[in-house]
């Protein structure tokens, strides 16, 4: 006879091990990124058909960007000393004046292509600093046991906004327009702004380095760096991370030109869909098995490796379904990646350390990313495509392969790109400190709760 457990038992269980906390925080932070999505997939519709520039859309990237990679370090040491809590409901809030400001501008028709930008630079302003306070809470919310499963609901969060976003998007802007979706993306910082004042997240404990009032902010902030350099498996992976980035900024960038070569826009937001699809599903994966898995650096390389076939993949042929397929295992891949990478830093970083560790990575695996947006499009227009065009210097070598014209050029970076990416893993995953780095490393967080 099967056993059965009454409901408010189940609940009291889930309540204790902090996941009926978590869920309501993750829901109003998903509604938020979703809502945030929306509106940057519409901003970046409207600056390029304002501008005709694919230079001034790289440049809202890089203003995006930018703040994340000067502002973490410091970011770390608040997470470490304020509530946690309180910082995500500051950052929220500071988020949507932000949004309301354009808003506003664009109601009374005032706005300007600077002002974008300069919005865009607070809003990830506050964003460095409530990545690291929510993946901080992360570990206080939830028990070792879910922790698989939580990073993989952050992961499915991501991907409901990667899914969504351009499609909801696309038709929105349709509809209501754009002054309509800044109303929608309030109302998603609204939402989320009123899941964390219904919660209370259990407080952290501070060590003597973590309280000490007379250290500097600089050596506070450094604190991040010095543990990863004593740590060499752990900023050795960061590093890793950094390069892994710049390819995937240089992806970013020219995904958009290569699909439109050879596809039209319905076509490239199939692609793009598909794309979501896949991260969806890794999310998904990762919330039920993630948590059985321990061999989380053999599973990150792995993945890593599938990424940089999908970059081939996607380069090789002017197809439709090759570019589909080569979507949906690259997203795929990468939410599987990002979860697992979350899950081992959250067990293998002590929980008083952890906004100021996870900060300091933050800075180091982003710093590649504004250099990658600024040489993706002069490298492609200028090196790449005058090499695969009718006539041009590889045309009767590679062109051969992969073919010539618009566009060919951009392919050929995704192949290099791909086989890149897997050098870099493959002779990463020889540096024996990250290879063995499991076993070197002790678990920091226990499954007890603190």
């Amino acid at each position: 006879m099967i056993n059965k457990i009454p409901l408010n038992q189940i609940l009291k269980s889930v309540n204790r091990e902090g996941m009926s906390i978590f869920l309501l925080v993750w829901l109003g932070q998903s509604v938020s990124l979703l809502g945030s999505s929306i509106t940057n997939f519409a901003l970046d519709i409207w600056v390029y058909q304002q501008t005709g520039s694919v230079t001034q859309l790289s440049f809202l990237i890089v203003f995006t960007t930018v703040p994340l990679v000067i502002i973490s370090p410091f970011a770390g040491v608040l997470v470490d000393h304020w509530n946690r809590r309180w910082i995500m409901i500051i950052c929220d809030s500071g988020a949507a004046l932000s949004t309301l400001t354009i808003a506003s501008l664009f109601f009374i028709d005032k706005i300007q292509i600077w002002h974008i930008y300069l919005a865009s630079a607070v809003i990830s302003s506050f964003a460095a600093l409530q990545l690291p306070a929510y993946n901080a809470a992360t570990t206080l919310l939830v028990n070792k046991k879910h922790l698989g499963r939580a990073n993989g609901m952050n992961q499915l969060g991501e991907a409901l906004g990667q899914l969504l976003s351009p499609i909801l998007g696309g038709v929105l802007l349709g509809f209501i327009q754009l002054s309509g979706i800044f109303v929608l993306d309030l109302s998603s910082f609204i939402f989320a702004f009123i899941t964390l004042l219904l919660v209370r997240f259990p407080h952290h404990r501070l060590t003597k380095k973590t309280t000490a009032t007379k250290t500097s902010l600089i050596t506070q902030t450094l604190y991040g760096f010095y543990y990863l350099r004593a740590r060499p498996g752990l900023m050795s992976l960061s590093l890793f991370f950094a390069i892994s980035n710049f390819f995937l900024g240089i992806v970013q960038i020219l995904i958009y030109p290569l699909v439109l070569s050879f596809a039209s826009q319905i076509q490239l937001g199939t692609i793009m869909s598909f794309g979501g699809v896949g991260m969806l599903i890794g999310s998904m994966l990762m919330t039920t098995w993630g948590n059985r898995s321990h061999n989380y650096i053999n599973i990150l390389f792995c993945f890593m490796l599938l990424n940089g076939f999908s970059l081939i993949l996607a380069g090789v042929y002017p197809s439709v379904y090759l570019s589909t397929i080569a979507a949906f295992l690259f997203f795929l891949a990468l939410a599987l990646f990002n979860s697992f990478t979350n899950v081992f830093f959250d067990i293998k970083v002590a929980p008083d350390s952890q906004g100021r560790v996870f900060a300091f990575n933050n800075a180091i695996s982003y710093s590649c990313l504004p250099l990658a947006y600024l040489v993706a499009g002069p490298l492609a227009d200028n090196i790449f495509e005058p090499l695969m065009i009718t006539n041009g210097f590889l045309t009767r070598t590679v062109g051969q392969i992969i073919g010539t014209g618009t566009g060919r050029g951009i392919a050929l970076m995704f192949i290099i790109l791909g086989g890149l990416t897997i050098f870099i893993t493959v002779a990463t995953y020889q540096y024996v400190p990250v290879r063995f780095l499991e076993k070197i490393l002790p678990n920091e967080f226990s499954s007890k709760k603190k």
